[in-house]
């Protein structure tokens, strides 16, 4: 199997992985069930909370659903998530020790680039499938398809900016498997409980490469 065969996989289980912040523990179980009925199954759970370990143990057993941790910059964040139950890592960006980490903990890695010397070193190391970031402020749609012209061999999930107004200009590119995005979970939404709400958003989000 390739370093990013099953990474390849996990974003081709629907259009959006859904990008959250989860504040609350008690909330990422209903949370991660509305999305996964709503059709989003893969799910990234950002490390920028206190709750995010937790969050991450509490959705890791909602059946249809794969639970990964984003935001991972060290060895400890990989090992951590890993024991927490994630089934694959998001990170901004790459280093040798946070590549070495998730393939000592089998963890399969979504990784970072926004340049095309960044996507080929990912390349060399056998990354084919990465993640575009942050890719609004790195030129958006226009710019990745630049980079996937001579780089054809590489898919990307491009996160960062991404909404419902330009996901489909995203999605649209022969090199994009998926997108991540923030919009279906909003925190306004997730307070309130309003399940039903965010399980509407992720259907219509399921749906954009129809």
């Amino acid at each position: 199997m390739s370093k990013t065969q099953r990474t390849r996989e996990i974003c081709a289980l629907a259009p959006i992985v859904p990008v959250l912040v989860v504040d609350d523990a008690v909330q990422a179980r209903p949370l991660a069930e509305a999305l996964v009925a709503g059709g989003l199954p893969a799910l990234e759970v950002t490390l920028r909370t206190p709750a995010a370990l937790d969050a991450i143990r509490a959705m890791a057993d909602v059946p249809g659903g794969v639970v990964g941790a984003g935001t991972l910059v060290t060895p400890e964040d990989v090992r951590a998530a890993k024991k927490a139950g994630a089934q694959f890592g998001v990170s901004p960006g790459a280093t040798d020790a946070l590549i070495a980490a998730c393939e000592a903990e089998r963890l399969p890695l979504l990784p970072g680039a926004a340049t095309a010397s960044e996507a080929m070193r990912l390349l060399e190391k056998g990354y084919d499938m990465l993640k575009f970031f942050p890719a609004e402020a790195s030129g958006g749609a226009p710019a990745l398809k630049a980079i996937g012209a001579p780089l054809p061999q590489i898919k990307f999930c491009p996160t960062g900016g991404v909404s419902p107004e330009n996901a489909r200009d995203y999605l649209s590119l022969s090199n994009v498997v998926c997108a991540g995005g923030s919009w279906v979970a909003p925190k306004q939404m997730v307070t309130s409980g309003d399940w039903a709400g965010i399980e509407n958003l992720a259907r219509a989000a399921s749906k954009l490469m129809d």
